[in-house]
């Protein structure tokens, strides 16, 4: 699958501050790739370099395997701020503004206002709109030179559970039409239900990066014991299903694939002679997944 997005060990500071710290991922053609953390974590400066408005004070980035270009730029959506247009216009004569602005087809412009649902409303005044409303309009000015991909910083900040699931029911729509987003956000609820990949930062800093499923999936973790725990050591070795085991004192602490639970783990001790004393079954929030992260050490 071809790289979009290449970041190479990217820095920025600003004085003493060391907001982007050694970035180094990369986003894949199709994938819905989060940045996730805390405000503060670097999530806004890193979009703003490679979308070239801030300038880098270490390391690279390459857009389509290529230094950012004009090319490059016009094949890339963004949404970075709150969404800004004239008040007292229409949806429809903003979207012509912007239009005229990224030189972009008009005819593109019912599309886009009917893609986010605003089609019936597109003589509505900016002014009149709910804030979800006008979230909804901005993704349609960005989507309007049909990009390969889409930029958005929280962009369901400060919107109501309504707003929320309409602008994370329009992302995956536009996911579904084959193109690449990348999001950031501080909230692990969207990351988890929207994205597909996921770095997750801190202080400029990568704590994580990979598939949402591996790195954000709260499975529930296993504590087991036994009578002699190096037989039971050697199993796990060979277990296909098991992800991620730690002996921790006198007893194991182990992570399972999806679809396995804790009857396969104990129907396959039993079947090698293993009788577990202990076999306790632990739930794991995503909030505790997401602070064991983000507390490791760098």
């Amino acid at each position: 699958m071809a790289t979009v997005l290449y970041l190479d060990e990217l820095s920025k500071k600003y004085g003493s501050l060391q907001a982007v710290d050694r970035l180094s991922l990369q986003v894949e053609a199709g994938s819905i790739y989060g940045l996730l953390g805390p405000n503060g974590s670097g999530k806004t400066t890193t979009l703003g370099m490679v979308l070239d408005v801030v300038r880098p004070s270490g390391g690279s980035f390459l857009w389509f395997g290529h230094s950012i270009s004009r090319e490059s730029k016009q094949r890339v959506g963004a949404l970075l701020e709150t969404p800004n247009f004239y008040p007292y216009l229409t949806a429809k004569r903003n979207l012509e503004v912007v239009a005229d602005t990224k030189q972009a087809d008009h005819k593109q412009i019912n599309k886009m206002l009917d893609m986010v649902g605003l089609g019936t409303r597109s003589h509505t005044t900016f002014k009149g709109f709910s804030l979800g409303m006008k979230q909804r309009l901005a993704l349609a000015a960005a989507m309007l030179n049909d990009p390969e991909v889409l930029v958005l910083d929280e962009p369901t900040n400060g919107l109501d559970p309504q707003g929320i699931a309409e602008v994370r029911d329009l992302i995956m729509r536009i996911a579904a039409q084959g193109k690449t987003i990348i999001l950031a956000s501080h909230l692990l609820d969207e990351v988890e239900k929207v994205c597909s990949h996921v770095a997750v930062l801190q202080a400029g800093k990568l704590k994580a990066n990979g598939p949402v499923g591996n790195i954000l999936s709260a499975h529930d973790q296993l504590i087991i014991s036994a009578e002699e725990l190096a037989p039971v050591l050697q199993l796990l070795e060979r277990l296909p299903y098991i992800m991620q085991f730690a002996q921790e004192k006198d007893y194991i602490i182990l992570t399972l694939d999806q679809g396995y639970s804790s009857t396969d783990l104990n129907r396959d001790m039993f079947a090698q002679g293993i009788v577990l004393s202990q076999l306790l079954v632990r739930r794991k929030s995503l909030e505790a997944q997401f602070l064991e992260i983000t507390q490791k050490e760098a």
